[in-house]
Protein backbone atom coordinates (compact mmCIF):
# COMPACT_ATOMS: atom_id res chain seq x y z
CA UNK A 1 0.00 0.00 0.00
CA UNK A 2 1.44 3.26 -0.95
CA UNK A 3 0.76 6.59 0.95
CA UNK A 4 1.40 9.44 -0.80
CA UNK A 5 1.11 13.74 -0.75
CA UNK A 6 -2.25 14.13 -2.48
CA UNK A 7 -2.78 15.78 -6.03
CA UNK A 8 -5.00 17.96 -7.10
CA UNK A 9 -5.78 15.09 -9.39
CA UNK A 10 -7.02 13.23 -6.59
CA UNK A 11 -9.89 15.95 -5.56
CA UNK A 12 -12.52 14.77 -7.72
CA UNK A 13 -12.32 11.30 -6.01
CA UNK A 14 -11.52 12.46 -2.56
CA UNK A 15 -14.57 14.94 -3.03
CA UNK A 16 -16.92 12.01 -3.67
CA UNK A 17 -15.32 10.08 -0.77
CA UNK A 18 -15.54 12.28 2.34
CA UNK A 19 -19.61 12.94 1.14
CA UNK A 20 -20.27 9.08 1.08
CA UNK A 21 -17.75 8.73 3.95
CA UNK A 22 -19.89 10.92 6.34
CA UNK A 23 -22.77 9.40 5.38
CA UNK A 24 -22.20 6.15 6.10
CA UNK A 25 -20.01 6.91 9.37
CA UNK A 26 -22.70 9.09 10.78
CA UNK A 27 -25.96 7.99 9.51
CA UNK A 28 -27.63 9.40 12.58
CA UNK A 29 -26.71 13.24 11.34
CA UNK A 30 -28.93 15.23 8.30
CA UNK A 31 -26.69 14.67 5.67
CA UNK A 32 -28.90 15.71 3.11
CA UNK A 33 -27.41 19.66 2.46
CA UNK A 34 -23.57 18.31 2.77
CA UNK A 35 -22.11 18.92 -1.04
CA UNK A 36 -19.22 17.46 -2.91
CA UNK A 37 -17.30 20.84 -1.99
CA UNK A 38 -17.54 20.73 1.08
CA UNK A 39 -14.22 18.34 1.23
CA UNK A 40 -12.63 21.72 0.08
CA UNK A 41 -13.23 23.80 2.72
CA UNK A 42 -12.55 20.72 5.16
CA UNK A 43 -9.29 20.65 4.44
CA UNK A 44 -7.88 24.26 3.10
CA UNK A 45 -4.59 24.80 4.37
CA UNK A 46 -4.56 20.87 5.52
CA UNK A 47 -1.69 18.58 4.29
CA UNK A 48 -3.20 15.42 2.75
CA UNK A 49 -2.22 11.93 2.38
CA UNK A 50 -4.17 9.47 0.05
CA UNK A 51 -3.75 6.19 0.55
CA UNK A 52 -3.53 4.00 -2.74
CA UNK A 53 -3.16 0.20 -3.60
CA UNK A 54 -2.81 -0.97 -7.44
CA UNK A 55 -3.83 1.74 -8.86
CA UNK A 56 -7.31 2.72 -6.71
CA UNK A 57 -7.25 5.33 -4.02
CA UNK A 58 -8.64 3.86 -0.97
CA UNK A 59 -9.09 7.10 1.35
CA UNK A 60 -7.25 10.03 2.51
CA UNK A 61 -5.75 11.68 6.14
CA UNK A 62 -5.69 15.52 6.18
CA UNK A 63 -4.01 17.23 9.45
CA UNK A 64 -3.72 20.68 10.60
CA UNK A 65 0.18 20.64 10.51
CA UNK A 66 1.10 23.78 13.06
CA UNK A 67 -1.46 22.11 15.91
CA UNK A 68 -0.46 18.22 15.28
CA UNK A 69 -4.57 17.57 14.64
CA UNK A 70 -5.90 15.03 12.84
CA UNK A 71 -8.69 16.87 11.38
CA UNK A 72 -10.26 14.06 8.78
CA UNK A 73 -9.53 10.14 8.19
CA UNK A 74 -11.65 8.61 5.96
CA UNK A 75 -11.46 4.96 4.09
CA UNK A 76 -14.27 4.20 1.16
CA UNK A 77 -16.40 1.76 2.91
CA UNK A 78 -15.63 -1.25 0.94
CA UNK A 79 -12.08 -0.96 1.30
CA UNK A 80 -11.99 -0.56 5.68
CA UNK A 81 -10.79 -3.24 7.60
CA UNK A 82 -8.31 -4.21 4.52
CA UNK A 83 -5.46 -1.76 6.68
CA UNK A 84 -6.07 1.57 4.92
CA UNK A 85 -7.20 3.51 7.62
CA UNK A 86 -3.99 2.14 10.23
CA UNK A 87 -1.39 2.98 6.98
CA UNK A 88 -2.74 6.26 7.11
CA UNK A 89 -3.13 6.87 10.81
CA UNK A 90 0.88 5.03 10.80
CA UNK A 91 1.88 7.90 8.67
CA UNK A 92 0.15 11.23 10.04
CA UNK A 93 1.38 9.66 13.59
CA UNK A 94 5.06 9.65 11.82
CA UNK A 95 4.65 13.63 10.75
CA UNK A 96 3.71 14.77 14.43
CA UNK A 97 6.21 16.86 15.99
CA UNK A 98 4.76 16.87 19.19
CA UNK A 99 1.71 15.33 20.56
CA UNK A 100 -1.31 14.65 18.35
CA UNK A 101 -4.56 15.38 18.46
CA UNK A 102 -8.24 14.78 16.72
CA UNK A 103 -11.44 14.52 17.84
CA UNK A 104 -14.18 11.94 16.99
CA UNK A 105 -18.28 11.92 17.08
CA UNK A 106 -18.91 10.14 20.83
CA UNK A 107 -21.67 8.16 18.09
CA UNK A 108 -19.06 6.84 16.14
CA UNK A 109 -17.91 3.78 18.15
CA UNK A 110 -16.17 2.40 15.34
CA UNK A 111 -13.75 4.86 15.15
CA UNK A 112 -13.56 5.69 18.83
CA UNK A 113 -12.46 2.04 19.09
CA UNK A 114 -10.11 2.67 15.88
CA UNK A 115 -8.29 4.95 17.90
CA UNK A 116 -7.76 3.72 20.71
CA UNK A 117 -6.16 0.45 19.43
CA UNK A 118 -3.70 2.81 17.64
CA UNK A 119 -2.61 4.18 21.14
CA UNK A 120 -4.50 7.61 21.20
CA UNK A 121 -6.49 8.72 24.55
CA UNK A 122 -9.57 10.16 25.18
CA UNK A 123 -8.59 13.31 27.22
CA UNK A 124 -12.10 15.22 27.09
CA UNK A 125 -15.04 15.32 25.62
CA UNK A 126 -17.13 18.58 24.09
CA UNK A 127 -20.03 19.35 21.90
CA UNK A 128 -19.63 20.72 19.03
CA UNK A 129 -22.55 21.67 15.16
CA UNK A 130 -22.28 17.46 14.77
CA UNK A 131 -22.90 16.38 18.77
CA UNK A 132 -20.65 15.33 21.05
CA UNK A 133 -17.18 14.35 20.60
CA UNK A 134 -13.99 13.34 22.01
CA UNK A 135 -11.02 15.17 22.36
CA UNK A 136 -8.19 12.42 22.16
CA UNK A 137 -4.74 12.44 22.27
CA UNK A 138 -1.72 10.36 20.87
CA UNK A 139 1.54 11.11 22.46
CA UNK A 140 5.03 10.40 20.56
CA UNK A 141 7.12 7.73 21.80
CA UNK A 142 10.24 9.20 20.38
Amino acid sequence: MLIRYWSENDRPFLRTLYLQARREAWPWLDGSTWLLEDFDAATKDEKIWVAEQDGHRLGFASVWVNDNFLHNLFVAPEYQSHGAGSALLEKVQSEFTSTGALKCLKKNLHAVEFYRRHGWKIEASGEGPDGEYFLMHFVLNR
